[in-house]
């Protein structure tokens, strides 16, 4: 009971930190169910239920600080709703494909590993791009399109959805503040995607393997740390510090890289 309290607790906190600040919730969720594997001899990973509250939690924390731009998309901003149809086009596509035929990718902490190098050349390739004025409201559906498969990469675990999306919009032309804006909007459908497809694995899971307490503490924790981040990650995009974030994910990645080279992952 307490170990699965702990587990939980740190997997909130994991997930409502990495899902928006530019370093991969799914890479280190994975990265973190080896070490936990490791340490314990048991297989530690997130239930589907779990995932579905996680996730359920991080999706509150982008309804709190963008309720205006998204009561905006009811009125002024229609146009963007098909854009926003447009983006998520790829990740149905790329992310129905690879959880049905190649499962065992999502969870390799190795390729997390990798995928967190890549990550880190990303941002520093994010922080030597010009400034740019575009906005999300005037994009093309193609450019749309394109920021879509920016986020269909980021379905390998290790490449960050946010950061890989960011940087997908400033390559098109738009201003940090509608990069930003335009990739937590598209983040509102993938994240509820995600939860939708969790929700055939809960039905298929034998017994329910957290209880109430748990389920409400991990909701609760990835919601609220998750407004922090998602804060966090907006003040230091328009302060142009986003490729801070290299400094954490090319060491996180290559210490990973090791340890699996010595068995330890």
């Amino acid at each position: 009971m307490v170990e699965n309290i702990i587990q939980t607790i740190v997997l909130a906190i994991v997930q409502g930190i990495a899902e928006f600040l530019p370093i991969s919730s799914s890479g280190h969720l994975v990265i973190l169910g080896a070490i936990f594997h490791q340490i314990t001899g048991a297989v530690q990973s997130e239930s589907p239920t779990m995932e579905i509250i996680l996730h359920a939690g991080t999706l509150g924390s982008i309804l709190v600080i963008y309720w205006q731009r998204i009561l905006n998309l009811l009125t002024s901003d229609r146009r963007v709703i098909p854009l926003l149809i447009v983006g998520t086009i790829p990740a149905v596509i790329i992310g129905l494909t690879i959880k049905s035929q190649f499962p065992g990718v999502l969870k390799n902490p190795l390729l997390a590993g990798a995928m967190l190098l890549v990550t880190g050349a990303m941002l520093i390739v994010l922080g030597k791009l010009p400034k740019r004025e575009g906005h999300y409201q005037e994009m093309t559906f193609l450019n749309a399109f394109i920021i879509g498969c920016f986020q269909a990469f980021a379905i390998l675990p290790g490449i960050s959805r946010s950061g890989s999306t960011i940087l997908g919009g400033r390559f098109l032309g738009l201003k940090t503040d509608d990069a930003v804006t335009f990739s937590f909007l598209l983040a509102i459908p993938a994240i509820s995607g995600a939860t939708v497809l969790a929700i055939k694995d809960v039905l298929e899971e034998a017994a329910p393997s957290h209880g109430a307490i748990e389920l409400v503490a991990g909701a609760a924790i990835s919601f609220v740390v998750g407004i922090f981040a998602l804060k966090w990650l907006i003040n230091w995009s328009r302060l142009d510090r986003l490729h801070w974030f290299a400094a954490w994910c090319i060491p996180a990645g290559i210490v990973v890289l090791l340890l699996g080279t010595l068995g330890l992952v």
